[in-house]
């Protein structure tokens, strides 16, 4: 998962970008970059980090212009700790082009091939964005054969795009001298928005928490399969570019990714946190009875609207039972350590009043590996728990995910090939209850408003097996696992735990 924002505007964008960023860091901590435009010339500045340290006062006064676009990037593909593959992305021709890119190409290997063979072009990293920053450059060289650039031409080689490129992406790209370009895989699978200020300007982000933090009012989701194209005179032009698109969004992103303020495809992520506990209050009942609950205790951050909404419906006390350390930083290796991985305790610490003596229901909002949860569990025992419950708002993570989350392989999944109690005996707690995958997505589905755009399903490939892209077979897994995030100096902590303000 990644952030991205853009912004066509009369006025200098480096500062509005910047805030646009900082209200996107929890969908990624791992780097940041902006770039700018100035008549037809770029300047960037991309580094690994937070986005308040990779920014400092002379970047900000070296880049220039009133359009922009900017990145959060949480690896998925490629080498996290290559500061040459934090985003923006760049190539020269035609005319000069720069892209972020939120989500995950399932044939960026394929279309590497292609590119060199077929295409001759060069791939300098093993990031799937620059795979797909040059599809586009070449697919805009193809439609324009050296005339002026029009809006017609940019709609084609997005339609040309939408035909090679597998997989998720939300898109946005400056042409230098022409515009700004966003669109929107069609399945829409990663959240695009558009929103405009009252100056006039433009903006395009991964959430709408992103529009409204910087003072511009949320318009519309870019639909699945759609392109808009700002040209510098500030001209809106749309057009649908896919053969057949279908809205369906990523599920996770209403489980955990997104934050709770942020509205995607009409669907308040709220709203969905409060109906997930809703629907799990009755998987609960159905296995511990509320009368042996003494307390409910969500795991920090997102689970706090499924635990709230459950302690509400079953009568039993909400209690805050662990305090998070915001800010856990990286472990370096010194001459003479070893890699030493940071302890769950580290970034959680109980208020050991809240479970002594007590027959105690934590809640989580997924459980993917198990190790954060086992670890957890022993926490509330070591605070004298009588009895320790655990709850999840999401189903059995059993299956990897291939659209731009770092979803482990199978066989680190705790729930892959695994029965409820063999997950229970594993994780050490006295009951497990998991959501249930079609009420999940009701749950969410319930959250949308009306008016909202048609939907036509989810995509919820890591609880169902279901690629909603197309067929992705075991040998496709293990080829994206092969360019999953290489870690280098020191292991860092990519965990939900980790992050310093996820989903708030």
């Amino acid at each position: 998962m990644c952030g991205i924002v853009g912004v066509a505007s009369n006025a200098p964008v480096n500062q509005l970008i910047y805030d646009a960023l900082l209200l996107l860091q929890h969908r990624g901590q791992d780097a940041a970059g902006i770039v700018t435009q100035l008549e037809r010339k770029f300047f960037m500045h991309k580094e690994k980090g937070m986005v308040r340290d990779v920014f400092r006062t002379r970047n900000m006064r070296a880049l220039p212009g009133n359009n922009g676009l900017g990145q959060v990037r949480y690896p998925t593909a490629g080498n996290a700790f290559s500061e040459e593959e934090a985003q923006p992305f760049y190539v020269n021709a035609p005319f000069g082009l720069v892209l972020v890119h939120n989500g995950n190409l399932t044939n960026a290997q394929a279309l590497k091939a292609e590119l060199f063979s077929q295409d001759h072009r060069h791939i300098n990293t093993e990031s799937d964005s620059e795979v797909l920053l040059n599809v586009l450059a070449h697919e805009l060289e193809k439609t324009t054969r050296g005339l002026t650039l029009n809006p017609a031409d940019v709609f084609e080689a997005v339609r040309c795009v939408h035909r090679r490129v597998q997989g998720s992406y939300a898109v946005v790209a400056m042409i230098a001298g022409h515009g700004l370009l966003a669109f929107r895989d069609p399945f829409g699978i990663r959240p695009l928005c558009m929103g405009r200020g009252k100056d006039g300007t433009y903006m395009v982000a991964s959430e709408s928490v992103a529009l409204e933090g910087t003072g511009h009012v949320f318009e519309r989701d870019i639909a699945p399969g759609e392109a808009v194209y700002i040209d510098l005179q500030g001209k809106l032009n749309t057009k649908q570019c896919a053969d057949a698109p279908q809205l369906k969004p990523c599920i996770f992103e209403f489980v955990y990714l997104a934050r709770p303020d942020s509205t995607m495809d009409g669907m308040s992520v709220y709203q969905a946190r409060l109906n997930l506990g809703e629907t799990l209050a009755k998987r609960v009942i159905s296995t511990v009875p509320p009368n042996e609950i003494d307390v409910i205790i969500p795991i920090p951050e997102s689970s706090r609207p499924s635990a709230t909404q459950l302690a509400h419906l079953l009568g039993v006390p909400y209690r805050e039972g662990f305090v998070k350390n915001r800010y856990v930083g990286r472990t370096f290796i010194m001459p003479g350590q070893g890699v030493r991985k940071k302890s769950v305790r580290q970034k959680l610490n109980v208020i050991a009043s809240e479970f002594k003596g007590r027959n105690v229901l934590l809640v989580d909002d997924s459980i993917v590996r198990g190790t954060t949860s086992r670890e957890i569990v022993q926490m509330a025992r070591d605070a004298g728990a009588r009895k320790v419950y655990l709850a999840s708002a999401a189903p059995p993570v059993r299956f990897p995910n291939v659209y731009g989350i770092d979803m482990p392989t199978p066989q680190e999944l705790v729930a892959h090939n695994r029965s409820i109690e063999e997950i229970r005996e594993l994780i050490g707690c006295d009951a497990l209850i998991y959501q249930d995958v079609d009420a999940m997505k009701q749950a969410v589905r319930n959250a949308q408003s009306s008016g909202s755009p048609q939907l036509d399903g989810f995509d919820a490939s890591c609880f169902d097996g279901v690629y909603v892209a197309g067929d992705v077979t075991a040998q496709d897994i293990a080829k994206l696992n092969e360019n999953r995030v290489s870690q280098e100096e020191g292991d860092e902590d990519h965990s939900r735990l980790a992050l310093p303000n996820a989903s708030e």
